[in-house]
């Protein structure tokens, strides 16, 4: 097959919240993203800041996978906070998860990013994929959540 990564922009949201809902709305994750304006802002807040950064994974003109994050500036040196990453469910198992990882790694040198940061759930495959491509568990850092409402 042919795949190639793509630097993504705000001209792209509409394909991006297709693929987005169509994996997120599935099994394990179960999100209600019913509501369109909601699901508009949160992609906009992912791609449309001055910040964003945001890779597409292509098999030929169909994208496939998508990883939206922002470059962070720390002491240690300048990262890639991933924010989300999905596959297309029906190409998940099959080595175009760990496909993307490497091109995004790849880009992030061309960069001179230094690092990639990102959290997931601990009871989702998805942990064990990322293990699976050398990220390790932060043992100090702790997320919090305080519900408002």
């Amino acid at each position: 097959m042919n795949y190639c990564l793509k630097r993504l922009d705000e001209s792209a949201s509409a394909g991006i919240r297709e693929l987005f809902v169509s994996v997120f709305t599935r099994e394990p994750w179960n999100d209600d993203w019913s509501d369109e304006n909601q699901l508009r802002l949160y992609i906009q807040d992912l791609i449309g800041q001055k910040n964003s950064l945001t890779f597409g994974l292509f098999e030929e003109t169909e994208l496939i996978a998508v990883s939206m994050g922002r470059i962070k500036h720390w002491y240690s040196g300048t990262e890639y906070c991933i924010d989300e990453l999905c596959v297309h469910t029906a190409k998940q198992g099959q080595g175009i998860g760990a496909l993307f990882v490497e091109e995004i790694e790849k880009a992030c040198r061309a960069l001179a990013l230094t690092h990639i940061f990102l959290l997931t759930e601990s009871d989702v495959p998805a942990y064990e994929f990322y293990k699976k491509q050398g990220f390790y568990q932060l043992e100090k850092n702790a997320a919090f959540a305080k519900a408002l409402v």
